[in-house]
């Protein structure tokens, strides 16, 4: 059976992520926790905004309302990589060879591992970044569309047009795809070969996390009574196919998703707490932990597909141990 390892703190948990086996746990107003032979903590922003593991996992990326852009690492000290003063760094993404990529208001920056910068202003508020899985190109979301760039070179960047406002952004593992979320409740996704668009939508809330399967023969998501588990197996990804649903609860929404490092399985965090483990495949369910106090807000597995460490928008947060 699972066993769950309980960690109160105050506030709202932001992210919960392994960095390498040390769980770690950033919350909305600033603070670091993580559990290394006893709970630690360190103040690293004046309200934080975001934060996501380096993609060695060794660092864990953090932005905030101050304007700062910190890398934390539970064994030295953290390092400041940007300062953009009072403006809120409002996303962030990891990318190849120590580079990362940041948001604030119009302009998106990607910072080289030697610390050179590039900018890319645009018409309207950048919503979301993320590094594509081959070379250095670099995907922002925004109002009616997305575009990608090539920041290491002066190549025109690629526009990719759709009605709406764009929040968030991700490439499929082999590159193939792009697919964003919407303000509205959907996704929008673009076959990056053709520029082909993808719907995928009949969500009855927004979605706001999604984690791709190990292989990226799947695409897990949020904003359902269930997690809806795209096929992307395809040259043509989810065209013509109908998802997965997995963990279905009635009226209790999914709220938070990740997919298991090796295998086909998804963590399912839902708003009443609560956790579960599904299995594409088949469609079996476990029970990870019962409901909490609030939504789950952020999930992770370890490198070893053993341990699930998450958190909740009320701060009761934890690691799960499934090899239990």
């Amino acid at each position: 059976m699972p066993t769950v390892a309980p960690l109160d703190l105050d506030g709202h948990c932001v992210a919960a992520a392994f960095i390498g086996a040390i769980p770690v746990f950033a919350m909305a107003e600033g603070t670091l926790h993580w559990l290394d032979h006893g709970q630690k903590s360190a103040s690293l922003h004046d309200g934080l905004l975001t934060a996501i593991p380096s993609l060695d996992g060794k660092t864990l990326l953090t932005g905030g309302e101050d304007g700062k852009v910190m890398a934390f690492s539970p064994d030295g000290p953290s390092t400041a990589l940007a300062d953009c003063g009072r403006k809120w760094i409002t996303s962030l993404a990891a990318g190849p060879q120590d580079a990362a990529a940041f948001a604030s208001g119009r302009v998106a920056t990607v910072r080289f591992a030697d610390g050179k910068t590039k900018e890319f202003s645009c018409p309207r508020s950048v919503e979301g970044i993320a590094f594509a899985p081959k070379g250095m190109r670099v995907g922002i979301a925004r109002y009616n569309g997305a575009t990608l760039y090539f920041p290491a070179t002066e190549s025109k960047p690629v526009e990719l047009e759709w009605a709406g406002a764009h929040t968030g952004i991700t490439f499929s593992p082999d590159g193939n795809f792009l697919v964003t979320t919407m303000q509205e409740n959907a996704l929008h996704g673009w076959k990056l070969a053709d520029g082909r668009d993808m719907r995928m939508s009949g969500y009855p809330a927004k979605v706001k996390s999604f984690s791709w399967s190990a292989r990226g023969r799947w695409l897990a998501t949020s904003g359902a009574p269930a997690a809806i588990v795209w096929p992307f197996s395809g040259k043509d990804g989810p065209m013509g196919k109908a998802p997965v649903e997995l963990g279905t609860r009635g009226t209790v929404m999914v709220t938070s998703v990740t997919c298991h490092p090796t295998d086909e399985i998804v963590a399912i965090g839902y708003s009443d707490g609560m956790v579960l483990a599904g299995r594409i495949a088949d469609q079996k369910e476990v029970l990870l932990r019962r409901s909490g106090k609030g939504a789950i807000s952020s999930m992770s597995w370890d490198t070893e597909g053993r341990r699930v460490v998450f958190g909740t928008e009320a701060g009761d947060c934890g690691v799960i141990d499934i090899s239990a």
